[in-house]
């Protein structure tokens, strides 16, 4: 077979059910945690924005 080529007999015989209720489906709800999240830091909200501002400088200048 060159490139591009296929066999037809793998398309032959597929049959797809929609009826079927054990897929392996995603569930977008299988690792949803509720909670919080905190933590503390020793820099002050200035001290945080200005290293914001230093990233956002660089990632301009690149």
């Amino acid at each position: 077979m060159g490139f591009g080529s296929y066999d037809e007999s793998e398309q032959q015989n597929q049959e797809v059910s929609a009826d079927d209720d054990d897929s392996d489906g995603v569930s977008i709800h299988e690792h949803e945690h509720e909670g919080q999240i905190t933590f503390e830091t020793d820099a002050s909200t200035d001290d945080l924005m200005d290293q914001l501002a230093e990233i956002k400088d660089n990632d301009e200048d690149e």
